[in-house]
């Protein structure tokens, strides 16, 4: 057995690192709250290739004292606490004393620092934990800290960092935030020498919203402001016209420090419960205010996960707080005339798709749009076919009520002898939709159940993965151009995957202030609610990320474009039904989606003549 011996310091620090530094951003983070905590009104981030090579971080706060910078780089030594109690009862954002040791361990670390009441500031230097400059410099009051070369000393960490794109998205992603928790201070972030944001520190939370998400969303927000004996909550809540596909815009702050908690958001959520559909969250910028001593920030190094105390009175009253917020407002949608005009559907409280355009174009190059219903129907299935529940078009929420459980369908079998081919098209009778989401298709002896979503969506898939391959990608020119703002973290995304997009028929340029002008999308999603699913795209991606080859990620991002596919409860006519039967009956798979869901399910007249008992 080996003897069991102390660690030296060296080996102490860089596991205490471990938790501390995860990545760039876990740096900035650390740097900012302490220029907070030193009480400073201006504070820039300053970072290179994504924070990995160089992180520069400026502050006019109180400084530090000549005699204590050394001590400052010493493991567990802070100011912000003296003894175990003080953690009952701590207003400050950091307290551990870990964050400068920790990151000296594992970068090469400059810090100039110089408080007002010192004639002369300090230049300290200190490489892998070891001090290599101690001197006096001439210096304007704060502290200005450089990070060079992150996880020099420990190349195993450096390689499992991400893309400097990627890496510089996170530290982005929290300025931004670190930016809202604070509004009475102003906060610079440069990137590769270009300024990203610039708030000016007035306090004013709505000039940062504008700042940060644009001036779309602050037409969108409504001021929300609740308090009881033991909590104040204020900020701004998002109409629900601002859902989004995940929690990314859901911004809670408790005491000043932004959180990620599961109990705030689901309070939140459950507040919007009303007003949002399943699978689409809120944006909100909150702040609450509760007693200290209710609320543990001592739970993890990067004290964003916290505890709350007799957290079911405090989930009650942010729940009753926001839906009755909600209540007060006017709900209906304002209609955006120049959305008319471009005919670019505006943003609702759910998603309304138009028809497809394919059946569109098909209607008019077939019957030339003179002629009638009747005589569609009379040449498709005879003078004495009736076709039930057939209205015009219209659109409607994306609501899939469940089959009836009186039945037994079974999915399709994709290795069965192939019926979905064109020479039996003539055996096929559409008898109608049900539900506005499923079609019901007579072939032969089966009883096809047919789902408009997942059928549109393998189509438009199929056609899009095939002009890919093919080098036959064709755009569609967006007159006038659809002006996107963008956050620092879908700025970050965008330009990650700028040449997967570019294949796929997206053209864009820079529009300034953090907004892309979008010239040309793919023909096939055009006309779609571009805006709304090119977000949920960056949303995706964001949250999920894309790995492997090249054509892995084209066919993914291929496969979130197709969410313009046409959605559950909305009618079609026959005719439309048919075109796109037809167009399915050309693909090699048509049996399920990209995600795998089954296009169609099948009932044999066998089974149907069981269920009544003809068959025993």
């Amino acid at each position: 057995m080996s003897r069991i011996q102390l660690l030296d310091n060296a080996t102490i620090d860089k596991i205490a690192a471990g938790e501390v530094v995860e990545r760039p951003s876990s740096v900035v983070k650390e740097l900012v709250e302490n220029a907070i905590d030193a009480g400073a009104t201006a504070i820039t981030v300053e970072i290179k290739e994504g924070g990995i090579s160089f992180i520069r971080v400026t502050d006019n706060g109180s400084g530090i004292p000549e005699d204590q910078v050394r001590e400052a780089f010493l493991r567990h030594a802070t100011s912000k606490i003296r003894t175990s109690e003080d953690l009952n009862n701590i207003h400050s954002l950091g307290f551990r004393g870990e964050a400068l040791s920790s990151i000296s361990a594992v970068a090469q670390v400059e810090i100039m620092t110089k408080t007002k009441d010192s004639l002369m500031g300090v230049h300290y230097a200190v490489e892998g934990g070891k001090e290599t400059d101690f001197s006096q410099v001439g210096l304007p009051n704060g502290t200005t800290i450089l990070v060079k070369n992150l996880f020099f000393n420990t190349p195993a960490r450096r390689k499992f960092l991400k893309t400097p794109t990627t890496e510089g998205g996170y530290i982005a992603d929290l300025c931004e935030h670190l930016a809202m928790s604070k509004p009475e201070i102003s906060f610079q972030f440069i990137s590769n020498n270009q300024v990203k944001f610039h708030t000016s520190g007035n306090g004013d939370m709505r000039e940062i919203i504008y700042r940060i998400f644009g001036k779309d969303f602050i037409k969108e927000i409504i001021p929300i402001d609740c308090k009881d004996d033991h909590i104040h909550m204020y900020g701004y809540l998002g109409k629900p016209s601002l859902n989004r596909s995940n929690r990314n815009f859901e911004n809670c702050f408790i005491n000043g420090r932004y959180v990620k908690s599961n109990f705030l958001f689901k309070a939140v959520e459950e507040g919007y419960h009303a007003y949002l559909m399943q699978h689409k969250f809120p944006f909100v910028v909150l702040y609450f205010e509760i007693d200290t001593d209710k609320v543990d920030v001592n739970v993890h190094p990067t004290k964003m996960d916290i505890r709350i105390t007799d957290s079911r009175k405090y989930y009650d009253f942010i729940v009753n707080s926001v839906s009755r917020t909600l209540q007060q407002q006017e709900m209906i949608p304002d209609i955006d005339q120049d959305e008319v005009l471009n005919q670019t559907p505006k943003k609702e409280i759910t998603e309304r798709t138009a028809v497809p355009e394919p059946f569109e174009q098909k209607r008019m190059e077939e019957y030339k749009v003179k002629e009638d219903f009747s005589y569609i129907t009379n040449r498709l299935f005879g003078e004495e076919s009736s076709v039930p529940n057939i209205k015009t078009p219209v659109s409607a929420p994306d609501i899939q009520p469940p089959m009836p459980d009186i039945k037994a369908p079974v999915q399709m079998n994709f290795f069965e002898e192939r019926i979905l081919k064109q020479e039996n098209k003539d055996k096929y009778e559409i008898l109608g939709q049900i539900f506005q989401t499923y079609w019901l298709v007579c072939y032969e002896d089966k009883l096809l159940f047919v789902d408009q979503h997942a059928a549109h969506e393998k189509v438009k898939y199929e056609k899009l993965m095939n002009s890919l391959e093919n080098g036959e990608i064709l755009s569609q020119t967006l007159q006038p151009p659809l002006v996107l703002h963008l956050t620092q973290k879908e700025e970050a995304a965008l330009e990650e995957y700028h040449s997967y997009f570019e294949t796929l028929g997206f053209v864009w340029e820079d529009f300034g202030s953090h907004s892309i002008a979008m010239r040309e999308m793919p023909m096939e999603l055009y006309g779609k609610s571009e805006k709304r699913f090119f977000e949920e795209i960056l949303d995706e991606l964001i949250e999920n990320g894309c790995k492997g080859t090249p054509e892995a990620i084209q066919a993914k991002i291929a496969s979130m474009a197709c969410k313009s596919a046409v959605k559950g409860n909305q009618t079609f006519t026959v005719m439309e039904m048919n075109a796109l039967l037809e167009q399915l009956f050309e693909l090699e798979n048509p049996y399920h989606c990209p995600h795998g869901r089954p296009t169609m399910i099948s009932m044999s007249k066998t089974d149907l003549e069981k269920k009544f008992k003809r068959i025993v």
